[in-house]
């Protein structure tokens, strides 16, 4: 056996014993890992509030402390406002149920020529298998419920405390950062992390004005309508539908149809028609020319970058998506090499009429000319070299008797 063999089977176990080791550790805290980048794209984006709150010489912490306080009080005064309303309407929704009823069964009982009664329904529900289990299994899940709530709230207490430390102590996490890099690494750091800032600030920012205008538009067709609780729906509408990516538009434009609809059924078709046609105008007019100004990024490559992100992390990935793409696309562009384009048509998108036949009978007589070419080199002969010339003129003068004939020397 050879002398090598015995301790390249230990190193080869020891490397396999760590690499499980380490998936096991990752997978163990993966929870944790999501927390903190989570808590680090807050952080850049609360980063230039606190930044210009520091510039003006307040501390750093409490900068970040206010930054965060006005946050969570707006947030738990939307949250308060939005859970008032829906208390509302639900006991506002449960007091009209008989009407409702009242009017589906009359409105069933003419179109299909039946003859149902509320009572007769009402037994059949209360009394069907699939209530009763559904009651159970409400019951049997209250336990999940509340620990699914602890563990929310414990995962945002996480999360908040990495950002404030991320956000406060951004400087000397920068120079620890710094302190392990040579030179040339430390301004690649430093350049990358200003353009991440950048980036997550103009995300926000974009998300935000987008956020403004949907709440403004649907708060005048709700005022119209004359739906209650107008501006905390439209509040909701602008925060889901930005804020959450591609199915927050349909969250949104639900709660406000539900609400219409204890209103007049005909208002609810409304909401839905106006939700469709604004959803249209800011996909396609409204949020190009934004996110051009602020993130500088393609509405293909942010929707694909949503999807990747919420294969990829879920949720997480579909929040941060779309600042991550964006900075590693700026990152990276001042390293790709770019020329200056040629003047054609083609570059434009489109050719004049002239221009092709242009080229069309460019070509053909250019196919025309090489075609002759190639027959005229079957039809020629192949020359002879020039040394077999020269002997056959030696031969030709020689035959003749010119002055290097040897005959003419014999008859001297």
């Amino acid at each position: 056996m050879p002398r090598w063999l015995p301790r390249a089977l230990v190193l080869a176990l020891a490397l396999y014993a760590c690499f499980q080791l380490g998936n096991w550790a990752f997978h163990q805290l993966i929870g944790l890992l999501l927390n903190i980048l989570i808590a680090f794209f807050l952080a850049l984006a609360i980063e230039p509030a606190v930044g210009r709150m520091a510039a003006r010489g307040m501390r750093r912490g409490l900068a970040t402390f206010l930054v965060f306080f006005v946050v969570l009080a707006a947030s738990a005064g939307f949250v308060v406002l939005l859970g008032s309303m829906l208390a509302g309407q639900i006991i506002q929704m449960v007091e009209g149920f008989p009407q409702y009823l009242d009017s589906l069964i009359n409105w069933t009982n003419h179109t299909f020529h039946t003859e149902l009664s509320r009572v007769e329904v009402q037994d059949s529900l209360l009394r069907s298998d699939w209530l009763r289990k559904y009651v159970q299994n409400s019951a049997s899940g209250v336990l999940d419920v509340s620990a699914t709530v602890l563990g929310g709230l414990f995962k945002l207490l996480t999360i908040f405390l990495f950002s404030f430390y991320f956000a406060a102590d951004g400087p000397r996490l920068r120079r620890a950062i710094c302190s392990v890099l040579p030179p040339a690494k430390q301004a690649e750091v430093l350049r990358a992390w200003e353009i991440a800032v950048d980036k997550t600030g103009g995300y926000l920012y974009s998300r935000g004005l987008m956020a403004l205008i949907s709440g403004v538009a649907h708060y005048i067709l709700l005022v119209v309508l004359d739906v209650p609780y107008a501006p905390a729906l439209a509040v909701w509408v602008g925060l889901v539908s930005q804020f959450l990516p591609t199915i927050g538009t349909y969250l949104a434009g639900a709660l406000p149809m539900l609400v219409a609809f204890t209103e007049n059924p005909w208002y609810a078709l409304w909401v839905l028609a106006f939700v469709v046609v604004y959803q249209q105008f800011e996909n396609y007019m409204l949020q190009p020319k934004l996110t051009a100004r602020t993130v500088d990024i393609h509405p293909a490559v942010a929707f694909g970058s949503v999807i990747a992100g919420t294969a990829l992390l879920g949720a997480v990935g579909a929040l941060i998506a779309i600042p991550a793409v964006a900075t590693l696309q700026a990152f990276l562009g001042a390293y790709v090499k770019r020329y200056a384009v040629m003047d054609d048509p083609r570059v434009h998108g489109h050719r004049r009429h002239g221009e092709l036949v242009l080229a069309r009978v460019q070509r053909a007589l250019r196919a025309k000319r090489e075609q002759e070419e190639r027959t005229r080199g079957r039809e020629d002969p192949p020359a002879r070299p020039a040394q077999d010339d020269g002997r056959d003129e030696a031969r030709e003068s020689g035959g003749k008797g010119g002055p290097g004939d040897g005959r003419g020397s014999d008859s001297e």
